[in-house]
């Protein structure tokens, strides 16, 4: 039974919104005819007699600026709430309130079957999210989200398509529960991969001020149009200087708590802040090519994190732009590694087109491309149903011969 709550002085929006609830969803309904709203979520779960909600109305009538204010609170304290917002919205406004957390914007005049549509979608969204916070809940000092980890020793081999494309299909799953950040801090280029422009940078999320404060980190995020959220790196090489590994491990620690999934790209080679970003990782996506000096690379490095203990829970190899004429084959990679090959990606037009345009192939795939097929086999991977099997497979005994 799901707990739907409305906050607005509009009885004509109550009215509609009880035709959509009562006799038609599981559950009951609590409205509150008021255009001001509490100083802080408990105090509205008080006035509920100690009940969360699963779906909270901001309705017509509450001063956009402090629903958004309130809306960014209860996103980062309670993610289990889904969070609705009654407005006239442009683009702007539209923007705002997802990234505040707001799931669905919607008219003040919507009918009361698309509101009962609406109502249902978000009643659904806050019992997965239900579900995942108390799967994570035994570790009380653990993250709860996922942090994969997209790894290489070598450039050039695709970590951040395949990052990105792993934060498109993990949207389509988790909307707005999933960030990609770009750890190449010198040369990144998920901004590029993703047709952004960030306002913002990760120089500016590993500030004092969003050290401290999680509100003031998620406003340096930038929203894509896929529903997830981005955090680019430095401006320039100059700026990437200023940031520690410290600060790189407490940040990803501050977004694993807010996020279901974090998605790291990380740079070539095993640097400090990319050590730091594989420490913190319960998944890494390790990716290579189809070359000897890049396999031999990836050996190497996998050699010297076994003898460190610095390698993750879950592990998943990918053979990137793979391709049958060029002297080696899946199995002389697997030899070489001693393991096995997870998914292979073959060379694609598409997939080279899509990274041009800063437009991931799984945002708009394209139907018979095994490329893009594949990149869905590994977001398939990292999904919740396949976290029990990852796992296992992470205990197989790996032998470096």
């Amino acid at each position: 039974m799901s707990l739907f709550v409305l906050l607005s002085p509009d009885t004509d929006f109550a009215l509609r919104m009880g035709t959509a609830v009562e006799g038609h969803l599981p559950g009951s309904i609590s409205t509150f005819a008021t255009d001001e709203l509490p100083g802080q979520p408990e105090d509205l779960f008080a006035a509920l007699g100690g009940a969360l909600p699963d779906v909270l109305v901001l309705g017509p009538g509450i001063v956009l600026e402090g629903a958004l204010r309130f809306a960014t609170v209860m996103d980062i304290s309670f993610p289990s709430v889904t969070l609705l917002l009654a407005a006239e919205a442009d683009a702007e406004l539209t923007l705002q309130a997802m990234r505040a957390g707001v799931r669905d914007v919607v008219s003040p005049g919507i009918d009361p079957e698309q509101l009962r549509v609406v109502l249902q979608r978000g009643a659904q969204a806050s019992e997965s999210r239900g579900r995942s916070t108390a799967a994570a809940e035994p570790a009380s000092t653990a993250p709860r989200g996922r942090i994969i980890g997209v790894f290489s020793p070598k450039g050039g081999v695709g970590k951040t398509t395949l990052a990105t494309n792993i934060a498109v299909g993990l949207g389509k799953t988790a909307p707005l529960r999933v960030v990609v950040v770009d750890l190449d801090l010198q040369f990144g280029d998920v901004a590029s991969g993703l047709d952004l422009e960030p306002e913002h940078t990760l120089t500016d999320a590993v500030t004092p001020a969003a050290a401290r404060d999680s509100l003031v980190l998620k406003a340096f995020l930038t929203l894509h149009a896929g529903g997830f959220y981005a955090l680019c790196a430095p401006r320039t090489p100059a700026e990437a200087d200023s940031v520690t590994p410290e600060q790189v491990a407490h940040l990803i620690g501050q977004l694993a708590e807010q996020f279901d999934y974090v998605v790291l790209d990380t740079a070539p080679g095993l640097g400090e802040c990319t050590l730091a970003g594989l420490e913190a990782c319960t998944d890494a996506v390790w990716v290579t090519g189809m070359d000897v000096p890049g396999v031999r690379g990836l050996r190497s490095s996998l050699e010297v994190l076994a003898h460190l203990g610095l390698m993750p829970e879950s592990r998943h190899l990918v053979l990137n732009m793979a391709d049958p004429n060029v002297g080696l084959s899946v199995k002389d990679i697997e030899v070489t590694l001693g393991l096995p090959v997870d998914v292979s990606v073959p060379r694609s037009r598409a997939v080279a087109y899509s990274t041009n345009r800063g437009i991931p192939v799984l945002q708009a795939p394209r139907r018979g491309d095994k490329a893009t097929a594949a990149l869905g086999h590994v977001v398939e991977r990292l999904s919740p149903s396949d976290k029990s099997r990852a796992a296992r497979r992470s205990h197989r005994r790996v032998v470096l011969s």
